[in-house]
């Protein structure tokens, strides 16, 4: 049996898996974060008419306390895929390396 060619395997793991599953979950959180605006942006024009109505701030609140951990979730994705690059350039550098994505 074949020793596995380093440089294939760094560049399948790169493109195809690493990056890949990079971009999905940026893809993911920035799709909640757009539908999570949108519903604050509804509830806010609802409070503007109903400002005394409790149920409606506190879901106004509710809505916007998930909206920061959303954007807050995206940071730390950001923080992972330098890291998981950074890792990636330090075992398979003689191999491959990956175009740059942003």
């Amino acid at each position: 049996m074949a020793a596995p060619v380093a440089t294939l395997n760094c560049e399948d793991f790169s493109l195809f898996q690493m990056m890949e599953a990079h971009l999905n979950r940026d893809k993911a959180i920035k799709t909640c974060i757009a539908q999570t605006s949108e519903v604050v942006e509804k509830l806010r024009e609802q409070r503007a008419q109903e400002s005394e109505n409790l149920g409606l701030i506190k879901q106004l609140r509710k809505e916007q306390t998930k909206l920061k951990l959303m954007q807050s979730e995206l940071n730390v994705e950001e923080v992972v895929n330098d890291r998981s690059l950074k890792v990636f350039n330090e075992r398979c550098r003689i191999h491959y390396t990956p175009p740059k994505v942003n």
